[in-house]
């Protein structure tokens, strides 16, 4: 019998070029992420940088996407539990040519689609609209069986906060998913530690989290979220399952405000703003982090 989170052992490793791309696109969304925040005055910074790795291994490794067509039916779909990190998310969808760079720069700005949440109504490339924490888990799973339904080849990835692990509907959506077989559904836990009031574990303590999502019937997986190598590694490895049936956990262990030293584990920054002094200071930290190397 395999062992109950067995994947092939063989799978492409992303080569030298690729990582490279990868650490661009991460370094992009942090950079992205602190100029439309200046524009905006107010965002979250944070949160944004504990998952850009995340958002640049989905969007330019795994996802199935075709350019300047968000709607393309064959097209993999990606959810956000965690909606507040939309920001970081919008330069990648421009980058996929979904809209233009104009809108871009008129981020929050009156009558311009793009808020501090994601609206799936006025946003190009966005899949669901997010922002009421703990409903993207339930939306993706009916997206998985839509496909089904339809004979549609296509996998459904959910970013989910590990703060939003506290919402009851969460848990319904995992249960129902192992229930129906629902292996093109990938949920990804940010496990950056903290939520709005402090550190996640002294709020609600959620561990032992992968002990909880094996036995709701899921496979489960734990990676550094900031390591591109290994995150493109294992979802290469989801792909070439071909004989997957169970919903996959994916348990991201990242550090929320990553990649500038003073945001990093300090639960102020989840919402916040930098005096243009400040961030050219954290650009230019972000520049020489070297993260993920």
């Amino acid at each position: 019998m395999p062992k109950p989170n067995a994947l092939p052992e063989v799978a492409p490793r992303p080569d030298a070029d690729r990582i490279a791309l990868l650490r661009n696109k991460a370094e992009f969304v942090r950079l992205e992420t602190l100029r439309l925040i200046q524009i905006a005055k107010v965002g979250h910074y944070s949160s944004v940088f504990s998952c850009a790795e995340i958002f640049a291994t989905l969007y330019y490794d795994a996802m199935r996407l075709k350019r300047g067509e968000p709607q393309w039916p064959g097209r993999d779909r990606f959810l956000m539990g965690k909606g507040h990190a939309a920001v970081g998310l919008y330069p990648l969808l421009v980058d996929w040519e979904f809209f233009s760079k104009d809108v871009l720069d008129g981020y929050t700005r009156l009558g311009n689609p793009l808020g501090d949440h994601p609206d799936m109504r006025k946003v190009p490339g966005i899949d669901f609209s997010s922002g009421s924490i703990g409903h993207a888990l339930s939306g993706g799973l009916g997206m998985a069986l839509g496909g089904r339904a339809v004979s549609r080849k296509y996998d459904v990835y959910v970013l989910l906060g590990d703060g939003e692990m506290q919402e009851g509907q969460v848990w319904e959506a995992a249960l129902s998913a192992a229930h129906h077989k629902a292996g093109n559904l990938i949920a990804i836990v940010d496990r950056n530690g903290f939520q709005l009031d402090g550190q996640v574990d002294d709020i609600i303590n959620i561990e032992p989290l992968a002990d909880k999502w094996t036995a709701f019937g899921w496979q489960v997986h734990e990676v550094d979220g900031h390591d591109v190598v290994a995150l493109a590694t294992l979802f290469r490895r989801l792909k070439t399952d071909a004989e997957r049936t169970r919903p996959v956990c994916i348990i991201a262990n990242t550090s929320k405000g990553k990649g500038v030293g003073y945001m990093e584990s300090e639960p102020g920054w989840h919402l916040g703003y930098l005096a243009p002094s400040d961030e050219a200071l954290a650009a230019e930290e972000i520049k020489r982090g070297g993260i993920a190397q």
